[in-house]
């Protein structure tokens, strides 16, 4: 079991501070579960016509938040199996701004990105669910700063609640 309060500021950049923070005193394997129903409960209630909403002109579309909570634990993901496996690499970053528009979520319906996501993230939770307190203890270096194997799974989490609750507080 791995708890966001057994996190070092040094196993990941203070950017990532409020997600980390905005899940309380919760356990990694856990919230990874309880995140997919809470994701699937919200997007259940988002009319399909809201789908292409943007609350401001610059704004992201509510399917482009959607896939954009897709996009980034895919990311994240990746980044916590390279740690894992002792891959040294330093990981570049990666521009949220031009995934969103090139994930085509404006094409997408609700359903294909129910499906996408509950595929992203059992995988998720298949892959945190292999590694042992050793291996979550791991650091790397992504966006020239070290992450540590649990605090990705936390950020995971923490990036979801982030996101769902702008969807709930500026969009729905």
């Amino acid at each position: 079991m791995a708890y966001p309060s057994e996190l070092a500021k040094n196993e990941y950049h203070a950017f990532y501070g409020p997600y980390i923070k905005a899940l309380g005193q919760v356990d990694l394997m856990r919230q990874l579960i309880s995140g997919k129903q809470e994701f699937t409960d919200v997007l259940q209630t988002i009319p399909l016509e809201k789908f292409p909403y943007r609350y401001e002109e610059k704004k992201w579309s509510v399917a482009e938040v959607l896939m954009h909570i897709v996009d980034a634990e895919r990311v994240f993901q990746y980044r916590a199996l390279r740690f894992a496996r002792n891959d040294a690499t330093p990981l570049p970053g990666f521009d949220q701004d031009t995934y969103v528009p090139e994930s085509k979520s404006a094409d997408k319906k609700s359903g294909v990105i129910s499906d996408e996501y509950e595929t992203v993230r059992n995988a998720s939770i298949s892959l945190f669910g292999s590694f042992d307190a050793q291996i979550l203890q791991r650091v790397g270096t992504a966006s020239g700063y070290k992450m540590s194997v649990r605090a990705l799974g936390f950020i995971i989490c923490g990036h979801q609640k982030h996101h769902l609750k702008i969807l709930k507080e500026r969009y729905l």
